[in-house]
C-alpha cells in the first residue's frame, strides 16, 4: 500500500502504525528502509522475519537528532559528536556503546548500536511524528529480502513484500547506496562500510585518522562478503577484460561463460563464451552487440545514485549475467566498488 509521503495525513498514519508495533516502508536519502520502532524488540523481530535476515545481524537505528541518539547511546564520544556536527542529517551511521536495556534486538544482541540521522524530508517528518507518539528511533535496514538489491523507489519496496505493507513514497533516493558506517565505540574511529562520504572528509571532521577494521570490530549492517545481489550473476571486469570478452561469440553448448572471465587478463577473458541474456554496465563505450547495455556515469555520486535501480532494471529485463566494468580505484568510488564487489561475491562458481 503505497501512500504519498508529501501528505501529512499519510505520514501520521505511518507513524501511528509504527507506534503500534507495525512495519512501514520509509524513504531515506540513501535507500528505502523497512522500519519498526527500535525500542520494542517484538516489533524489530518482524523486520528480521519479513526480510529473512539473521537476528544477530544488526540494524541501524534512525533518529531525528542528537538528543534522540543519546536515548539509545550509553555515551556519545567527542569524535562521534564532531562527526554528528559535520554530517548529520546525512548518510553517516555512527556505532557507539548502547544504553543498557535499549534496542537490544536492533543491535543484534551487541553492546553497541548503529545510529543515523537521515536528511530525507519525508523520513524527518515521519521521525518527528513518531516522537510525538513517544517513539524516538526507528530500526530500518534496507527494505528488501536479505542479501538482495536495495530499493531506491517506493515501488521496489512494494514489489518485495506483502501488498498490505504501508510504504511512504518519497520519490527516488538521492544518494542511492547505503550510509557510510564509522565505529566510534572503541576510541579512534574505524571505517566499517564505505559510502559516498570519503575517508578524507571523515578524517577532516573527526580530527583524527581513521583506523582499519580489526577482529574486535562490532558487526555492522551490510558488511557480509556477499550482499546486494540481483538474481542475475554479477561479474566485475577490467576495461580490457570486458572488451576482450565481448568479442567472443555465444557458446553453442550451454550459453555459459567460463569463470576465467572475472579476471583482469584480456587473454583469460577472451577464452570464455558470451552467455545468452547478457547485460553490460560500463563507463566505457563498447560494442556490446545484441547484449543489454547501460552506461555507468563518469561521476561516482551519479553512479551511486543509479546503481541499485540499474541492477533491478536489468533483472526485470531478464538478464542472466551482468558484466560490470570495475570502478576506478579512487576514494570517491569506494562505496560503489564495495557494493558491486559484494554483489559479485554472491555468485559461487560450480
Amino acid at each position: 500500500m503505497v501512500l504519498d509521503g508529501q501528505d501529512p495525513q499519510a505520514v501520521r498514519r505511518a507513524a501511528e502504525a509504527l507506534a503500534h508495533g507495525e512495519l512501514v516502508g520509509m524513504p531515506t536519502e540513501t535507500v528505502y528502509g523497512l522500519a519498526a520502532r527500535a525500542d520494542q524488540d517484538a516489533a524489530v523481530a518482524k523486520i528480521f522475519a519479513a526480510k529473512g535476515r539473521p537476528s544477530d545481524h544488526p540494524l541501524i537505528v534512525h533518529v531525528l537528532d542528537e538528543s534522540a541518539a543519546r536515548v539509545f547511546a550509553q555515551d556519545v564520544p567527542d569524535v562521534a559528536h564532531r562527526l554528528i556536527q559535520a554530517f548529520w542529517p546525512g548518510p553517516l551511521t555512527l556505532i557507539v556503546r548502547r544504553a543498557p536495556g535499549m534496542a537490544a534486538a536492533a543491535a543484534g544482541g551487541q553492546d553497541s548500536v548503529g545510529l543515523r540521522c537521515p536528511s530525507h524530508p519525508v523520513a524527518r517528518a515521519l521521525l518527528a511524528q513518531c516522537r510525538e507518539l513517544g517513539v524516538e528511533g526507528l530500526a530500518a535496514p534496507s527494505a528488501n529480502r536479505f542479501g538482495r538489491v536495495s530499493p531506491t523507489l517506493a515501488q521496489h519496496v512494494a514489489d518485495e513484500f506483502d501488498p498490505g505493507l504501508l510504504v511512504l513514497d518519497g520519490g527516488a533516493c538521492d544518494v542511492g547506496i547505503e550510509s557510510t558506517i564509522v565505529d566510534c565505540s572503541r576510541g579512534r574511529p574505524v571505517l566499517l562500510r564505505p559510502g559516498v562520504l570519503t575517508p578524507e572528509q571523515i578524517e577532516a571532521a573527526a580530527g583524527v585518522p581513521l583506523q582499519a577494521p580489526d577482529a574486535q570490530a562490532p558487526r555492522a549492517s551490510g558488511t557480509l562478503a556477499a550482499h546486494y545481489a540481483p538474481r542475475a550473476v554479477v561479474r566485475l571486469m577490467s576495461t580490457e577484460a570486458l572488451r576482450a570478452a565481448l568479442k567472443v561469440q555465444p557458446s553453442a553448448a550451454d550459453g555459459k561463460i567460463g569463470t576465467d572471465a572475472v579476471t583482469t587478463s584480456p587473454a583469460a577473458a577472451g577464452e570464455a563464451a558470451r552467455p545468452s541474456g547478457l547485460a553490460v554496465y560500463s563507463r566505457t563505450a563498447l560494442d556490446v552487440g545484441d547484449a543489454l547495455y547501460r552506461p555507468m556515469p563518469a561521476q561516482a555520486r551519479a553512479a551511486a545514485r543509479q546503481l541499485f535501480a540499474v541492477l533491478r532494471e536489468l533483472d526485470a529485463e531478464g538478464a542472466s549475467e551482468i558484466w560490470v566494468e570495475t570502478p576506478p580505484d579512487e576514494a570517491a568510488w569506494d562505496g560503489v566498488r564495495d557494493r558491486l564487489s559484494r554483489a559479485a561475491a554472491a555468485f559461487v562458481p560450480r
